[in-house]
């Protein structure tokens, strides 16, 4: 069985009481929950992180060596600065979808660009907490189609 690693940075924590407005009424216990069962749905086992501190993010990425096949993360606003994060998820050489809740693109100028997503396979912004189910989806097919 494929495992993945869920991971959330800063501020994620607060979902549903954070800016309902941008960022929705769920809460990251909610967004967990139906992830555990799309997970079942997909054949797949899930665990989950959540950080407000970079360096603890970057030991759980090093951490994933060998023990999972992918990586989902809404990195928060480390996505658009945290070059560590980024030089850590190049290292392990691990699959990463980058997620997130609102779409980065149409925001403030300062989200639109994301350093997290040149080493990941792929990018999904916009569509609320479904964003992360799609991310998982996204992160089971492409390590069907890979392996």
């Amino acid at each position: 069985m494929k495992r993945i690693l869920i991971m959330n940075g800063p501020n994620l924590n607060l979902l549903g009481v954070r800016e309902p407005g941008v960022y929705g009424n769920d809460t990251l216990a909610n967004i967990e929950q139906r992830l555990r069962e799309a997970a079942v749905q997909f054949g797949v086992h899930v665990d989950f992180v959540q950080s407000n501190h970079e360096g603890v993010l970057i030991d759980h990425i090093h951490a994933a060596i060998g023990k999972y096949d992918g990586i989902v993360i809404n990195p928060g606003a480390f996505t658009h600065y945290s070059y560590a994060l980024r030089d850590a998820f190049s290292s392990v050489g691990l699959p990463v979808v980058e997620v997130h809740l609102s779409n980065i693109h149409a925001r403030e100028q300062f989200r639109h660009h994301s350093v997290i997503a040149p080493v990941a396979v792929g990018q999904i912004a916009g569509f609320g907490a479904y964003s992360y189910e799609l991310g998982l989806q996204a992160i089971v097919r492409y390590l069907e189609r890979s392996h």
